[in-house]
């Protein structure tokens, strides 16, 4: 995510925690971040519910965040804990992904082709060596 895009939501979650708080009204929060006023009021309640859920499994507002972003983008895969897994043994979830594993398939197989093609030349060069000096 960009830095101005951060920036913005920033902003936006500012605006959104000074209305929750009293401190200001959703009219004037919608001005400051120039939405209208039922937008403001949905991502008030969109806050609320992370902050509640965040509230519940103790974590923060930005992993609910995150955790509803992936579900959106890929399903229940993208809620998947994958870490100290290895990309070729776990099962694609997007195409982006599945042709970036079989890149690294491609890579490996061609590493091991060179290593064993310079391990015959090698091979070959200490034969003939051998066979000149007999």
């Amino acid at each position: 995510m960009s830095n101005k895009k951060q920036v913005a939501i920033g902003i936006k979650v500012r605006i959104v925690r000074e209305c929750l708080s009293g401190k200001i009204s959703a009219g004037e929060g919608a001005k400051k971040v120039g939405v209208d006023h039922q937008t403001l009021l949905s991502w008030m309640g969109i806050y609320e519910n992370y902050g509640e859920m965040a509230l519940k499994y103790r974590v923060s507002y930005q992993q609910v965040r995150t955790w509803t972003l992936r579900f959106e983008e890929l399903g229940e895969a993208g809620l998947e804990d994958r870490r100290g897994k290895r990309k070729k043994d776990q099962t694609p979830r997007t195409e982006p992904e599945a042709a970036q594993i079989e890149i690294e398939r491609l890579k490996h197989q061609l590493y091991m082709a060179e290593m064993e093609r310079d391990l015959l030349k090698k091979l070959d060069e200490i034969e003939r060596r051998d066979a000149s000096h007999k």
